[in-house]
């Protein structure tokens, strides 16, 4: 930990010494709640999002806060050892060539509905039942932003695959009605928050209850999804090489979940964090053309067992692609095969983000580094 502030309500704890003044209003904020417990954890990755920032991990008595969850519920990592020791730069091309042909990107969906036996499960919860239809050719499907698809080489000694993504639009759509609800709640019941997109749902309220089932159904949708997507690109590296996966590791970062802490149950929300309880094995993925890693959590009580979830951006996408120049940021990306063409993709270049050498220095306290990923080859929708 590199500070603690007191000047709020319950005490901000701060694993970085940079935090943009955005993101440091909104965690007094979040302080500065009534119904939260203990103080603020923010990850040495945090940056500013909506009403909570990302990053941060907040303790909660007996209510919900969508917006500390976030509009992609389960987004999270996956990443898979493979029984490669080696791999050229033609076959890492053949790979990518494929793995574009097979798992849609950006916007795109499957044409057909993808198998999951969790759609005949749904909860009988309005939005999630509207929204079935379409999750059914979501599944399986990458998405826009930061997320992405990489060819690692780990310190192990084995070529790694490992990706980033969510909920898609199924989660996107339960996190805006449920917020909108919970704002119709605290304007109703004249609730004291200090920003209206920290509106809140008591958890013993239906709907409160609600989102709750409706958030964890959409955090295991997003780990289906990414399943689905590793299993097709394995099968594309099976093909291509002859291999097999030898380990996997499938967690979520945007989430809520019932914790007991420091001796009282509480809601533990991660908007941008990644569970570190002792031993907990996680992956924490850095900036294009950066490093990644295998980690082992620490089981730190300060920052409620969390760590961060990446490198955390330094800038926003409409200043990265004002401001950062396009032939430095592809030398940065040397010997890497990548997709950073033009000035558009700029939103995503390394210069956009923090350092993420810098950023597990500040949470060794939280993680042990177990395998350092270097990458490359990358796919960013």
């Amino acid at each position: 930990m590199k500070k603690i502030l007191t000047s709020e309500r319950i005490p901000i704890k701060l694993w970085l010494d940079d935090i943009e003044e955005g993101a440091l209003k909104q965690a007094k904020n979040l302080a500065n709640l009534h119904f939260a417990f203990k103080w603020i954890a923010i990850m040495p990755d945090c940056h500013q999002g909506f009403g909570m920032p990302i990053g941060g991990v907040m303790a909660t008595n007996g209510v919900i806060v969508p917006n500390a969850v976030g509009v992609d519920i389960g987004c999270g990592m996956y990443a898979a050892k493979t029984s490669l020791t080696d791999i050229d730069g033609d076959t890492i091309r053949v790979i990518l060539r494929k793995i574009r042909e097979v798992v849609p990107l950006g916007f795109e969906h499957h044409k057909e509905n993808q198998k999951w036996d969790g759609f005949d499960h749904a909860p009988d919860i309005s939005i999630i039942q509207n929204e079935l239809f379409s999750a059914r050719k979501q599944l399986g499907t990458l998405g826009g932003g930061n997320h992405f698809i990489e060819i690692q080489n780990g310190s192990d000694g084995y070529i790694w695959i490992m990706l980033h993504s969510g909920s898609r639009n199924f989660g996107l759509k339960t996190a805006e009605h449920f917020h909108k609800k919970a704002q119709l709640m605290c304007n109703r019941m004249n609730y004291d928050i200090p920003h209206k997109d920290l509106a809140y749902l008591p958890i013993e309220t239906s709907d409160g209850k609600e989102y709750f089932e409706a958030m964890k159904y959409c955090s295991e949708f997003a780990k289906a999804n990414r399943a689905l997507m590793m299993r097709n690109i394995s099968k594309i590296f099976t093909a291509v090489t002859g291999s097999h996966n030898l380990d996997e590791i499938n967690i979520h970062h945007n989430y809520a979940a019932l914790e007991n802490h420091f001796g009282k149950n509480v809601i533990v929300h991660r908007k941008g964090a990644t569970k570190a309880s002792t031993d907990t094995i996680g992956i924490i993925p850095g900036s294009m053309g950066s490093y990644s890693y295998i980690v082992k959590g620490l089981g730190n009580p300060e920052s409620f067992h969390s760590c961060s979830h990446g490198a955390g951006r330094k800038m926003g996408r409409r200043e990265a692609e004002r401001s950062l120049n396009l032939e430095a940021e592809q030398n940065k990306l040397d010997g890497i095969i990548h997709g950073l063409r033009s000035k558009k993709g700029l939103d995503e270049a390394p210069g956009a983000y923090k350092d993420i050498e810098e950023v597990m220095e500040n949470q060794k306290d939280l993680v042990e580094i177990l395998i350092t990923l270097k990458p490359l080859g990358s796919i960013k929708a």
